[in-house]
């Protein structure tokens, strides 16, 4: 059992409250008051028109796909550097995901990469907002505009974020969220759709309903999914949404005491570049060396800090890695990427504690200490 625990969500607000109120009044399912409570709150803090909840942020990246038409022979780009679920959503159409590489400062896809890699098979970009920091989706937009491409955002990590003033998922054509238990905020398990095309909203319901005919009952004029969100894990998510600026805050505050008591050592904190305001879902550094990582996580485990290594480059895993593919700065980020305890409640005493004891391993690193 670790002293400080990787994630652990804050429920100290109405949650309980609301989910009581879906008990007493037996409205536990799908249907119920706080599955549109909470889809048009989430919608007004974003700021786009349509939100549809569903079960899981993987699913709501499925759904995506499924609502823009992806299908077999279509390939989509994204970045090899991610949470599995990106690749897998687009690998369930029987697309092709094409990897490309990140970029260094904030370990984000390379526009540039981008560019070259669209093919006239391309059917899509996906831009993952990764551990909270947006995309360069100017440059995106651009290239998705010019070759007539579809735009996702995968916003998964990155509730609050926001690129020039704009909040994440209001950028591209569609985005999807996850409210998985160590997201900003959580639903426990569970996801959003959002995009400010209707028909891609109207397309995203159908097909998450079962593709129930919407004005006859019990006719189905496609195959659909059953990806609906319960109302309790709807009651949650609106009880979270209602103290998400305090949340972000928090958030942030955190990300600034890592910098500042990591600032004169080897230890890199995923920084905050250009025009953005960085959510910092989770705070990620770099160690010095790639075989420097397991030490490091070893020794903070010992001291009962609980890490996760930053995301595996996808093009490495089994499945995903048939032909030989090298993608240098996404591997080196992975390589060495480090989380840190980052959950809202953290304490400013611990943080001290937890840099303290970084600091012991890489003097012990310097000193050829195993």
């Amino acid at each position: 059992m670790y002293k400080i625990p990787v994630y652990q969500p804050s429920l100290v607000g109405n949650e309980k409250k609301y989910v009581n109120d879906c008990l007493d009044t037996n409205w536990i399912s799908s249907k119920g008051k706080y599955v549109s409570l909470f889809e048009e709150a989430f919608a007004k803090y974003v700021n786009v028109r349509y939100a549809t909840g569903v079960c899981n942020g993987t699913i709501a990246l499925h759904l995506a796909l499924v609502a823009l038409g992806i299908s077999a022979g279509d390939e989509v780009i994204v970045p090899t550097l991610t949470y599995i679920a990106s690749v897998n959503a687009i690998a369930y159409m029987g697309a092709t995901p094409v990897f490309v590489d990140s970029l260094p400062d904030t370990w984000q896809i390379d526009p540039k990469e981008v560019r070259r890699s669209i093919t006239h098979k391309t059917k899509a970009i996906m831009a993952v907002h990764l551990y909270g920091h947006p995309c360069e989706m100017l440059l995106l937009k651009e290239i998705a505009d010019e070759y007539k491409l579809f735009l996702i955002e995968d916003c998964a990590e990155a509730i609050g974020s926001k690129y020039e003033g704009r909040h994440v998922g209001t950028l591209g054509d569609v985005a999807t969220f996850s409210f998985y238990g160590n997201k900003t905020i959580t639903t426990g398990e569970g996801g959003m759709l959002l995009t400010n095309d209707q028909t891609i909203y109207e397309r995203a319901v159908h097909f998450k309903g079962q593709g129930l005919a919407k004005y006859r009952q019990y006719w189905h004029d496609v195959i659909g999914y059953n990806y609906r969100m319960t109302n309790i894990c709807a009651a949650i998510g609106l009880g979270q949404l209602e103290k998400i600026d305090n949340i972000l805050l928090k958030k942030r505050q955190i990300a600034e005491l890592y910098k500042k008591f990591l600032k004169d050592t080897e230890y890199k904190v995923h920084p905050e570049i250009d025009n953005v305001f960085h959510s910092y879902w989770m705070v990620s550094i770099l160690v010095p060396e790639a075989n420097h990582r397991d030490r490091v996580r070893e020794y903070l485990a010992e001291a009962g800090i609980e890490t996760r290594p930053v995301f595996y480059p996808v093009h490495t895993m089994p499945m995903y890695s048939q032909k030989y593919q090298r993608y240098k700065i996404a591997e080196d980020i992975g390589w060495r990427g480090i989380n840190l305890p980052s959950y809202p409640d953290l304490k400013e005493e611990q943080i001290v504690y937890i840099c303290e004891e970084l600091k012991k391993i890489e003097i012990r690193s310097v000193c050829g200490v195993t």
